[in-house]
């Protein structure tokens, strides 16, 4: 399908984008981050176009949904929601560094989707327990919030690099120079953790009401859903300890980058454990 040639061709695009971040880290040209962001832009627009076309693919079939219900499709879409929030915050803090610590998690969501042997690409007809207009709103949010959480982690990470500052110097040859201040980090850290803590209760609750209308249940303790929980407990102790006890730099950044950790275990980990989420492995 034309489709899945497309998403192929958008992986090397996404991996192209990487390496001229990098470059830009290294030679701190401008030309290299302007080459990347439209690198960058053009994989997503073409990502886009490649869904736009397995949606309708799938409507000539006859078991039209949004692309969404299986696990190579989540995987994309993961792809996606990473490069689309990406791009917002390069337009917004006017900082193309985090693209060397984000970009890299759309290529291999993309390259695990494309390239694995054990991953089914082609359009299926939904499942009973999927068949509901909750899919989309649920999914949608909650990848919403998984991709805010790469971006924390990216800043993390840069938060960590930064503070290399105090032993290397800020000679002027140096890539750290390119990266934002501390303090400015540490702020866009918790920014970008409220946002996906909020999506991510949104697609906590929109799960729940889902799962009453398939299962008869709001809440099962499915390992998928346990996981979640644990997942909005880590982000919700995080976003709190920052408000009241007023935690700063490294032990936010620390818990950004274990905050993601939870996410992919909550996203891949658990999908192969028996539960009702196990359809994902489709």
């Amino acid at each position: 399908m034309i489709n899945t040639i497309i998403l192929s061709w958008v992986t090397f695009i996404y991996l192209a984008a990487f390496v001229f971040y990098v470059i830009r880290m290294i030679r701190g040209e401008d030309i290299w981050g302007r080459l990347a962001s439209a690198t960058a832009f053009v994989g997503l627009t073409a990502q886009t176009a490649a869904l736009i076309l397995r949606w309708m693919e799938s409507y000539k079939m006859g078991i039209g949904h949004a692309p969404l219900s299986n696990f190579y499709e989540s995987l994309i879409f993961f792809a996606w929601t990473i490069v689309l929030l990406y791009l917002i915050f390069e337009w917004r803090i006017k900082n193309k560094s985090l693209g060397t610590f984000v970009v890299p998690v759309a290529f291999l969501a993309m390259a695990f989707a494309s390239l694995s042997p054990n991953i089914d690409s082609r359009i299926r007809p939904l499942i009973p327990a999927l068949q509901s207009n909750w899919l989309t709103s649920h999914v949608m949010t909650c990848f919403l919030g998984y991709a805010a959480f790469t971006i924390a982690c990216g800043f993390g990470i840069m938060y960590f690099v930064k503070s290399l500052d105090r032993h290397t110097g800020s000679r002027s040859g140096s890539m750290l120079r390119f990266l934002p201040a501390r303090s400015i980090l540490d702020e866009l850290i918790y920014q970008s953790t409220a946002l996906g803590f909020i999506f991510l209760t949104l697609g906590i609750i929109t799960g729940s009401v889902w799962a009453h209308y398939a299962w008869g249940s709001y809440w099962s303790w499915d390992p998928k859903e346990t996981w979640s929980l644990i997942t909005w407990l880590v982000y919700a102790t995080m976003l709190h300890v920052r408000l009241v006890r007023e935690w700063r730099g490294k032990r936010i950044a620390l818990m950004a980058i274990i905050g993601f950790a939870c996410v992919l275990f909550t996203y891949l980990g658990v999908n192969y454990l028996p539960g009702l989420h196990s359809y994902l492995k489709s």
